[in-house]
């Protein structure tokens, strides 16, 4: 997309993006998404994520998002314990290693730069 735009979040039909089964610590959790925008060299990338309750872990990129529904508990390997719900902004920085504990089906806007 090249024109401003606005989108209903909750609304938004996502994608099956299979997790790879290293990732899962404990639980079936499915993750969804879809990418709203992304710029023309591929380093700025606008989307909205999806996860159901589980363990995963993840190897983070740099990244801003709001949480619209759901919770989680994001440990941040030598770092912060992050506890995420509606209405909350996170920070993650790229290269942050993560347990992603997620409590209730979380989705979430986010704005990664590469």
């Amino acid at each position: 997309m090249t024109d401003s735009f606005v989108l209903r979040i909750p609304d938004v039909e996502l994608e099956p993006e299979p997790l790879d089964p290293a990732q899962i610590v404990s639980g079936t959790p499915e993750v969804t998404g879809k990418v709203v925008w992304e710029s023309a060299d591929g380093r700025q990338i606008r989307g909205i994520w999806q996860i159901t309750p589980g363990v995963v872990t993840d190897t983070e990129a740099d990244e801003l998002f709001v949480v619209v529904s759901g919770s989680a508990t994001i440990e941040v390997e030598g770092g912060a314990t992050l506890r995420v719900g509606p209405g909350d902004l996170a920070v993650l920085r790229a290269g942050d290693r993560t347990t992603w504990t997620v409590h209730e089906t979380l989705r979430k806007a986010y704005a990664i730069n590469l």
